[in-house]
């Protein structure tokens, strides 16, 4: 783990104390990135054979990529991850995807306005949204 990760994970750690904010974040963010990915896979770019490269597919190898500059186990990790909700998130039609995506977002308002008392990490750092995502894969593989 990079220094940079590290000291990201510190930060975003210090708006994430309580355990019910803990939870929300824990569920929420998964429902987050897969209902985004849902909704980014109706946008098609182009075709190879069966398989059709969408806009989600970019997103992951941009997020992927930045997170090889911090940790490239963890990287891996979310590449797999990310993998399985996009594969998932392409059996999402877009009502129900945009229905989850908010109920994520109303997860995360829960845990920061009812049991944190606080503001998102993400209003202050906005690397904090990609950052969120790898610091929930961390806790739940053991290496943050």
């Amino acid at each position: 783990m990079t220094a940079t990760l590290r000291s990201h994970f510190d930060d975003y750690a210090a708006f994430h104390r309580t355990p019910g904010n803990k939870a929300c974040h824990s569920l929420g963010i998964p429902i987050i990135v897969l209902s985004s990915l849902a909704l980014l896979a109706q946008v098609p770019l182009f075709s190879i054979g069966a398989f059709t490269l969408t806009l989600a597919e970019v997103m992951i190898a941009l997020f992927t990529v930045y997170y090889l500059t911090l940790d490239a186990t963890l990287a891996a990790l979310m590449l797999t991850a990310y993998v399985g909700l996009d594969v998932v998130g392409r059996f999402i039609a877009p009502v129900p995807a945009a229905g989850l995506f908010a109920f994520g977002w109303v997860l995360q308002g829960i845990g920061h306005y009812v049991y944190e008392k606080n503001s998102p990490a993400f209003f202050r750092n906005f690397a904090h949204l990609a950052v969120g995502q790898l610091w929930i894969l961390a806790k739940a593989v053991g290496r943050s």
